[in-house]
């Protein structure tokens, strides 16, 4: 089982619905442990500070409900490097559904002559459903954009393209530029147009959803700002799933070795 977007962090920074992301009840925490102990989930584990990332398993959760038992290494030294981390930054899969946590205080322990780490249970869980985050990701062989005008110290408005990440019939996820834009949960952007290979330009406003800031293994930090489409018109969302339809083949057939 491969973990899909492993090489990543993703943090939760605003959104509508908290709670349907970031779950902090430590019920609701301890049942989803439970669930990927039951299914051997793997779990990809990064240690912090570096970027050497170890695959585990979850072994158990103590009959107090307060530690989690994480499988060890094969490896000796690399079992000493995970108990100097000074966190774990876990990503698993359950269901399709992306999984985030992160543990510290870790210990290591030798169960049944296997070895092991003891460590208390997170204080939070974030969960990333593919139909609220992933969708279709864009190729960067065509990229996507969308030109939004953005207010300006003067009052006029800048045209800018931003670059899509992914795409839905509903909306887009938009990569932030760094600087000169602000967005929030909530921000509308009027006046936006959508660009998409072979089809014609279409016009749409944007309203921000969600904000996430995703980290790359090797450190690099972007904001992917989760927009919903207001006011299509008549026929775009219909161009925007035969696209998806198409590159969806596209790539189905490149994996099969057809193109």
């Amino acid at each position: 089982m491969s973990i899909e977007h492993e090489h990543t962090r993703v943090e939760l920074i605003h959104a509508e619905d908290e709670a349907k992301y970031l779950l902090r009840d430590a019920r609701e925490i301890h049942a989803i442990l439970r669930n990927l102990i039951a299914a051997r989930a793997l779990v990809s584990a990064r240690l912090v500070p570096g970027n050497e990332s170890v695959l585990s398993t979850l072994v158990e959760v103590d009959e107090a409900g307060t530690e989690l038992l994480l499988d060890g290494s094969a490896d000796p030294q690399q079992n000493e490097r995970i108990a100097r981390a000074e966190t774990l930054d876990c990503v698993t899969q359950l269901d399709r559904v992306r999984i985030e946590f992160l543990l510290q205080s870790q210990r290591f322990v030798m169960d049944d002559g296997m070895p092991g780490f003891r460590v208390p249970l997170p204080t939070e869980l974030l969960r990333l459903q593919r139909r609220d985050f992933y969708r279709l990701q864009t190729p960067v062989t065509h990229p996507v954009s969308c030109a939004v005008r953005l207010p300006q110290a003067d009052g006029s408005e800048r045209e800018t393209e931003l670059r899509i990440l992914d795409i839905s019939g509903g909306g887009v996820a938009i990569a932030v530029p760094p600087t000169g834009v602000r967005f929030e949960q909530g921000t509308e952007f009027d006046h936006c147009t959508l660009k998409l290979p072979d089809v014609a330009p279409m016009s749409a406003r944007l309203v921000v959803r969600n904000l996430f800031r995703i980290t790359t293994r090797n450190g690099i930090e972007m904001l992917r700002a989760g927009c919903e489409f207001l006011d299509l018109p008549r026929g775009a969302e219909d161009a925007i799933q035969r696209y998806i339809l198409r590159v969806e083949r596209e790539r189905s057939a490149r994996e099969r070795g057809q193109l």
